[in-house]
């Protein structure tokens, strides 16, 4: 690891002598590990000169992936406490629906996932708000895949019933559903877009707090619009 941060710290490389009195490892050892890292495609070797191989830059990348996921889940925990309810951030990616962060506690639990969310987009808000950043040729694709079909008494009936719906948010309007996914729970989602990226954070609420759920939704909008300019840079996680 010594080895490792030393050639990073050396960007047009570094010859193993060098490298040894920098990490105070004897010569020979040095030659021994940096044979091995270079194998292993984590160093490359040139011209004398020993470079990061593109192992470690697949390492950099994946901690740098992993700070962005840290600092985003930080996000969602302090808008949970400050808002009083569960926080969940979404993408639509690769066609799936996928819930990539949650952030609840004892005293905001998250909803139950009873049934699949990538395969229910149609019943939870998480879901409707993806689909509603789509076109309808996507959204059909996805419905095609992963039928409608009735979850509670209050779930959408049909397909052209929810393409309807869909057609009538307006851009950047939270999406909010009414025990339509799971009965005793509303929900309520705040569609994010960058570039072509379908996202979404969302809340959860019990159903007997449902009078809480438009101002929390667009509480959250309001902190997602003053801090978007940074968030853009960890929805991609």
């Amino acid at each position: 690891m010594r080895l490792l941060e030393t050639v990073a710290a050396h960007p047009y490389g570094a010859p193993a002598k060098q490298l040894a009195r920098a990490t105070g490892l004897a010569l020979p050892t040095t030659y021994h590990l940096l044979r091995t890292l270079v194998h292993e495609g984590y160093l490359r070797r040139d011209k004398g000169l020993f470079f990061l191989g593109d192992a470690a830059e697949r390492l950099s990348s994946s901690g740098a992936r992993e700070k962005r996921r840290g600092r985003l889940a930080d996000t969602l925990a302090h808008w949970r406490d400050s808002i009083g309810a569960p926080m969940y951030y979404a993408m639509y990616r690769d066609g799936e629906i996928e819930v990539l962060c949650v952030a609840d506690s004892r005293e905001s639990p998250a909803a139950e996932e009873w049934a699949d969310f990538r395969e229910t987009g149609h019943a939870h808000a998480i879901g409707q708000c993806l689909l509603s950043q789509l076109d309808e040729g996507a959204r059909r694709e996805y419905l095609a895949r992963y039928p409608v079909q009735a979850l509670t008494p209050y779930t959408v009936r049909d397909s052209d019933a929810l393409l309807r719906r869909l057609a009538r948010v307006r851009r950047m309007e939270p999406v909010t559903e009414r025990q339509e996914y799971a009965l005793g729970t509303v929900c309520a989602a705040v569609p994010i877009t960058v570039g072509t990226t379908a996202a979404t954070m969302a809340i959860s609420l019990p159903a007997h707090q449902a009078d809480r759920l438009l101002p929390a939704a667009q509480r959250l909008q309001t902190e997602i619009g003053r801090h978007l300019g940074s968030l853009t840079l960890s929805i991609s996680i």
